[in-house]
């Protein structure tokens, strides 16, 4: 094949976005006689969305040089730009410093003013946004956009509207954010984009929605990447950060299995060429670990999470409080809200609440629920009205307010059950059999408990069981508790010192199906060793 057809061949598989060919046909024509400076920027876009994102930038810079030998600075300026850009995505800042110079001092030779010049601004205003100035970061990015209208850039205009819509979100006004982040989609789904401005939008408009707790349009649009990185199988960039928002969906609802699964594939991605996956595929993967009681597991996946550079809270905090500390976790929220942006402060005060209370400080968890309320007033999207009832039925109760509590509460579960959230839901059952009992109302409360139990039981979330089966224990009075006859009858051979062969034996059991009843004993009690059983078999009456 000549160099000519392989560049014909190449051409034709980059314009339908068949990257893999597109880099084989590109790179085989190179080869056999080189390639023109345009044809070296689609190569080197086709190796970056295949995961090549080394190379792609080395052939960018071949690009780079190739349009100055030609006298299109523009161009040039234009892959300098880019480059600046991904090199900062893989953590070169010094690299990245040097190009965007490069780029800013070619576009100062330019004779006219151009959309590079947009481009160019998108670093600096992307440091503001995520350097604590998100005031600065609007007038920038509001300067992208006006470039990239006024020369006609569909990209450049995007991304300008897209930064400002992030920026506008963290300065405390949802609203016109997410509307925003809606007019930049239109682009993307319209095919207005190119692919990779089409992948950060993607990207960042869902990971700014779940942000904004707008739980439906993340859901709308992450349904939407996944459609698109399902049409291009080849495509490595942008797919782990769809398997990453993925995760977050499946937990929620509360498909955890799904969830870890979705986690170790946006971790695979990420080391196969989509860095920015890396955060959320072990976030989501701590997130889950911890409510499934795994604490030790969930810190070495926070651990990971915040390698990136960006602090895996409220997960953290959350954690040191299932362990006991929550002092240590209420020191952590508090630094991390203090220190966030409005809408990051917001994403954290449901967490915040709950640790204040744990730490029995019920003042500054009275704030933290008015500063919700204040938030589902401004912007009354289900998920934040949800979090704010919650928080304000939970502070209400622990001040021993349990009849003005109870109808928050019930608003908050019913809210989530709405959304389709079971762990918030079942929560907020066990807080409105907490306010029953304190109302003299015992029936309903076991009711409440014994429901709630079910849930986390069906989730896998241990501890959250274990905390229902401890108030159902209160109200029934049962030595056993949540255990079944069977499985208290194991739980006693258990604390005699019976191996699972011996127990098996005892009771004419199968072996198999001795394993299946202690796993089911730890998970209803929140145990995670025989030791731990046989205490609780022995403080509970259950070892005689």
């Amino acid at each position: 094949m000549s160099a000519e057809s392989g560049i014909d061949q190449g051409r034709s598989a980059f314009q339908e976005q068949r990257w893999t060919e597109a880099r084989e046909s590109f790179r085989d024509a190179d080869r056999r006689g080189g390639l023109p400076a345009a044809d070296l920027e689609r190569l080197a876009t086709a190796e970056i969305l295949t995961g090549s994102v080394p190379t792609g930038v080395d052939t960018l810079t071949r690009a780079h040089e190739e349009y100055l030998v030609m006298g299109d600075v523009e161009s040039a300026a234009r892959c300098a730009g880019w480059m600046g850009m991904q090199l900062m995505f893989l953590g070169e800042p010094a690299r990245a410093g040097g190009w965007l110079a490069r780029g800013q001092r070619l576009v100062d030779e330019l004779a006219e003013p151009s959309a590079v010049q947009g481009l160019l601004l998108i670093p600096e205003a992307l440091g503001k946004l995520y350097g604590g100035d998100p005031a600065g970061a609007l007038q920038t990015f509001s300067r992208v956009a006006e470039f990239g209208q006024r020369f006609h850039d569909k990209d450049v205009s995007a991304l300008g509207l897209l930064g400002t819509g992030q920026a506008t979100l963290m300065l405390g006004h949802p609203d016109k954010g997410l509307k925003m982040f809606d007019e930049v989609m239109v682009a993307v789904t319209a095919g207005e984009l190119s692919p990779v401005p089409s992948g950060l939008a993607y990207c960042a408009v869902i990971g700014n929605c779940h942000l904004a707790f707008d739980l439906e349009r993340a859901l709308e649009w992450t349904a939407a990447l996944d459609r698109w990185c399902g049409a291009r199988p080849d495509m490595v960039s942008f797919s782990g950060q769809c398997q990453a928002h993925r995760a977050e969906l499946f937990r929620l609802h509360g498909a955890w299995a799904e969830a870890l699964t979705a986690a170790a594939s946006a971790q695979g991605l990420s080391k196969k060429g989509d860095p920015q996956a890396l955060y959320g595929g072990y976030y989501q993967q701590g997130e889950v670990e911890r409510l499934s009681g795994k604490l030790d597991d969930a810190e070495a996946s926070y651990r990971q999470a915040a390698s990136t550079g960006y602090e895996p809270q409220p997960g953290l905090a959350l954690l040191s409080l299932a362990r006991g500390n929550a002092q240590q976790a209420q020191a952590m929220v508090r630094r991390a809200a203090d220190a966030a942006d409005v809408a990051t402060r917001r994403h954290l005060l449901p967490a915040l609440v709950e640790i204040e209370l744990a730490a029995a400080d019920p003042e500054a968890a009275r704030e933290g629920a008015d500063e919700l309320e204040a938030f589902a007033r401004e912007c009354p999207m289900p998920m934040v009205r949800a979090s704010a009832a919650e928080a304000d039925g939970a502070v209400r109760l622990a001040a021993g307010d349990a009849a003005g509590g109870v109808q928050p509460l019930r608003e908050a579960w019913r809210l989530w059950l709405e959304l389709g959230v079971p762990y918030e839901a079942a929560r907020c059952r066990v807080l409105i059999g907490s306010a029953c009992r304190a109302l003299g109302d015992e029936a309903s409360s076991l009711m409440d408990f014994e429901a709630s139990h079910e849930e986390f039981l069906n989730l896998g979330a241990a501890p959250a069981a274990a905390w229902a089966a401890s108030l159902m224990r209160k109200a029934s009075g049962a030595r056993a508790g949540p255990l079944t006859p069977r499985e208290a009858e194991v739980l006693r051979l258990v604390a005699s010192g019976a191996g699972n062969r011996s127990i098996a034996a005892e009771l004419y059991l199968s072996e198999k199906t001795v394993a299946r009843h202690i796993s089911n004993i730890f998970l209803k009690l929140g145990l995670s060793s025989r030791a731990a059983a046989t205490s609780y078999a022995y403080e509970h009456g259950l070892a005689g």
